[in-house]
Parts: structure tokens; sequence; C-alpha cells
């Protein structure tokens, strides 16, 4: 039986942190606050949303929460963008992904301040980790994958890392920030030939594919640490990951659960890049 990798617990430490965080920016009249921006009305954008906001209300964080049409003009959402910058109270800046399509990708993520940048989505800040500077913020979901590997006492020296994703949400900016911990790093995506032959010999594997239990035991090898970073829905309409967990989890040293994974440390990591700007800006 593989060992369960709880996000949750993970999540639970950090939020313990962040409590006497806030209280201390409490005394100084400082309530961390941040903005949301969503264009249109994807389901998955708005479940996502609650999730947030109740994630924030339980630690005392406001939110703001900027309802854009999906036609929206690029000027026009400048023009918010540098609202939102200028404004005081507002620590951090959320945008949601994927734009519509007449919007420039790189142009949106460039007008979000750097300071403001929670999701590390400006081109400056993704440079950086690039160089191997970890100091700043890090896109929330490759950072939960390294903050539960910590937790779990699993050093990542010398590991061979696969990373089933080369988005520049994922897939690219993890394979930097395991690179800066010494790791040796495979990036696959949908036209590798012959992935198992691949992943079987991985310490790690992480996979962020978005296909409901595609990946199955012949992925992995008896000692293979798996992080399932994907949230898919299956066949009876429950959550699940990339991996076929039951099918999985007797054959490999370690796993990710989903949920109770990757997930929940993610949002919580949001909330400690809203902590930590409120902080710098103090």
């Amino acid at each position: 039986m593989a060992k369960i990798l709880y996000g949750n617990e993970v999540a639970l430490k950090i939020k313990e942190d962040l409590n006497l965080r806030i209280d201390k920016l409490k005394e100084k009249n400082i309530i961390p606050k941040l903005a949301i921006l969503r264009m249109g009305n994807k389901p998955d954008d708005i479940a996502y949303e609650r999730s947030i906001i109740k994630s924030c209300e339980k630690l005392n964080i406001e939110t703001k929460v900027e309802e854009l049409n999906e036609d929206i003009l690029e000027e026009d959402f400048l023009k918010l963008m540098e609202s939102l910058n200028n404004e005081k109270e507002i620590h951090g800046i959320l945008v949601f992904r994927p734009y519509p399509k007449h919007l420039n990708e790189n142009i949106i993520n460039s007008s979000i301040a750097l300071n403001k940048d929670v999701d590390c989505m400006h081109p400056l800040n993704l440079e950086r980790i690039f160089e191997g500077d970890l100091n700043g913020f890090m896109p929330c979901t490759p950072e939960a994958v390294i903050e539960i590997l910590k937790y779990y006492d699993i050093d990542l020296k010398g590991k061979n890392i696969v990373i089933i994703n080369r988005s520049m949400v994922v897939g690219k900016p993890l394979s930097m920030m395991v690179l800066s911990h010494n790791a040796t790093v495979t990036i696959c995506h949908s036209r590798t030939i012959d992935l198992p032959s691949i992943t079987k010999k991985a310490d790690i594997v992480v996979t962020a594919i978005g296909k409901a239990k595609l990946i199955k035991e012949e992925y992995f090898n008896e000692d293979s640490i798996v992080m399932d970073v994907s949230i898919n829905i299956d066949e009876n309409g429950k959550l699940c990951g990339d991996v076929d967990f039951e099918n999985v989890k007797e054959k490999v040293g370690a796993i990710t659960p989903v949920p109770k994974g990757v997930g929940s440390v993610t949002t919580t990591l949001l909330l400690k890049h809203i902590v930590d700007a409120a902080e710098r800006n103090s």
C-alpha cells in the first residue's frame, strides 16, 4: 500500500502560520485583500471563485470580484487593471485563465503589478524563476507540488522527475523550480512516444494533463512517488485525478489523492501570497 500524501495536512500547517501573521497585520489596521477578475460565466470558473472566496473568509482575507464580459475590450481591461494596481487596499490580483481569444495573453499578464502578482503570471516574475530565483511569488500549483514533497521529507536532490505537462502554468515553471532543488527533469506531453517507458524509470512523476483516470499502474515502478495535479470528473460525476487511484495505490511508493491532494495546497498558497504581499506593502 502506497503512502498517501495528503495535501490538506500541508494546507492546515500553512494556515496556522497565516492566522498569526494576519493578526499582526490587523494590529496595523491592514486587512489582506485579493481582487479576482473573471471573464464570462464558465461553471468551472464560478466554482473556483466560490472556493477561493470561502477560503479567504475563513482567514479574514477580503475579496473583490470583478465580473467581466467575455467580449471586454483589451483597452477596457487594461484600464481596470491600472485602477486595481493603484488601489492601496488591494494586495493581490488574480485573473482567471484561459482568456478570451481576442485578448493578448502576454499583454494581460504584463499589466499586473509585480508586487500584486500572487500567482506569478507576469513575464518578469516568471523570468526570475527561470533564472533560479525562488524568493518572489511562485505559481501556486507548482509550488504546491514542492511544498507537499517538502512536508513529507522527500528530498528532490538527485531525483529523476518526469512532468507530464509543458504549459507555462504548471510544467515549465515546475521544471525550473525542481532544477533549482538539484533534481534532473524530463518534460513529457501529448506527443511523447511510449510515455510509460519514461515514467516508469522516474523517482517522481507529476501529471497535469486533465484526463480522468487515464494513467494506470504500468506507468510506475513500486517506488514511484506520484503527484497528481489534475482535478477531473469521472464517469460517475466524482472528482478524480489523471491517475486511476484505486488501480495504482497498491503498486507505488507514495501518491497524492484527488481531492485532498495538490489542489488544497494550491489554494492555501494563494492565500499565503496575499498575506506576503500585504506584509511587503505595509
